[in-house]
């Protein structure tokens, strides 16, 4: 069976301008020493209270290195005309190796490829070869398909996109790889920067279109579809909940504390018709920890009062910590309250989060699987080359 292609190889893509530098400054320096003071230089890493200062190359290299490694890091910064950091040339030198763009020769010393020279030389082919490989041009479409984006704009489908086609997966990594890209994307002239507002330019849709496949295009436009379909049921939801009769809302919650891992769930008081109170234990460990549960059927924000009177009514019931839940959100008084360390602990859970336990426990929403079936080009590839082998 055939195996999907990775992209996005490089967490710590560099700017093309850098690698072209390094590549020149690498040639007839051994890995070994090129390791060295990486290495060197990753060793310091200085305390919170006396950080290491790496902005001015000239200082720190004497300072901090020695020898051979300081050399080398000290010929980084002059070769390169002050621009090229030795602090910061990690992400460089993977992408040079990951794309073979230097080879060590028999003698143990690095060499410009040919792949290392038409990257140097502008190569169209190359280039598109690796941008393609690092996820490049589908970071164009996604910024096609907008006006003008800010990076928070794009990380839905970029991490989309990241958890389809590379092991990358964690948050902070998402936000890395897609601002390294940006940068340079903006440097090369695909995209311009306003700010932090980013938009493709001429040149960059030009330069897109050269990847465009029909395939992906309308996959890509399934997967929206069906993300609209989602939201706008999700902000149905949201509606009912705001407006459905107060004991089939009481049912509601209740069910859902059941299915999450509550036991002895008990109404204590209700609020009208726009919340309620409850009661109910809950397994922490080896102990069952009490709880009160507020419930707030209001979709506007929830501040700091709200807040309050939970904790007023975990005192009351003598339970250890208290959970706050509306359809709504909350404000930024009354999160910070919440984190208080000299108070009783509250969870605060609002619309979004709420929408997305009643989604997971299936409680008032059915998952209904959609299958996706498109070709896998990289087996043909392998079964065509395996066949001429073969005739050969």
């Amino acid at each position: 069976m055939g195996k999907q292609t990775l992209k996005v190889r490089t967490p710590q893509f560099p700017l093309y301008s850098e690698v072209r530098y390094l590549l020149k400054i690498f040639e007839g320096v051994s890995p070994s020493a090129i390791k060295k003071m990486l290495k060197s230089i990753e060793e310091q890493t200085g305390t919170p209270r006396h950080p290491v200062d790496w902005t001015n190359p000239e200082s720190w290299i004497q300072k901090r290195l020695s020898g051979e490694t300081a050399n080398l890091a000290a010929k980084i910064w002059q070769k390169s005309n002050n621009e090229v950091n030795p602090r910061h040339v990690y992400g460089s030198y993977l992408f040079i190796n990951n794309n073979n763009l230097l080879t060590e020769n028999v003698f143990g010393i690095y060499q410009i490829t040919p792949r290392g020279q038409a990257f140097l030389d502008n190569d169209p082919k190359i280039l598109a070869e690796i941008d393609d490989g690092e996820g490049v041009p589908s970071l164009l479409r996604i910024l096609a398909g907008k006006t003008a984006a800010k990076r928070r704009d794009l990380l839905p489908e970029w991490s989309d996109f990241l958890r389809e086609h590379s092991h990358f997966g964690t948050q902070a990594t998402i936000r890395d790889t897609l601002r390294r890209r940006l940068n340079n994307l903006v440097e090369r002239g695909y995209i311009s920067r306003d700010g932090v507002t980013y938009l493709i330019t001429k040149k960059g849709l030009e330069y897109a279109e050269q990847f465009t496949r029909a395939d992906l295009d309308q996959k890509r436009e399934v997967v929206r579809a069906i993300k609209a379909f989602n939201q706008e049921q999700m902000q149905k939801l949201s509606s009912l909940l705001a407006f459905m009769h107060q004991k089939d809302f009481e049912f509601l919650v209740m069910e859902l504390l059941e299915s999450i891992g509550y036991e002895d769930i008990k109404i204590t008081k209700e609020s009208g018709t726009k919340g309620v109170e409850i009661t109910a234990t809950v397994q922490s460990g080896i102990s069952m920890i009490p709880e009160v549960i507020h419930v707030r059927r209001y979709q506007n924000t929830t501040g700091r009062p709200a807040l309050d009177k939970l904790r007023e009514a975990v005192s009351r019931h003598n339970s250890l910590r208290g959970t706050l839940i509306t359809l709504g959100g909350f404000t930024r008084e009354c999160k910070e309250a919440a984190l208080a360390a000299d108070s009783v602990p509250v969870k605060l859970i609002d619309s979004k989060h709420l929408l997305q336990i009643l989604t997971e426990q299936k409680i008032g929403v059915i998952k209904q699987p959609v299958s996706l079936y498109y070709l896998d080009e990289d087996y043909f590839s392998s079964s065509n080359d395996t066949s001429k082998t073969s005739e050969n």
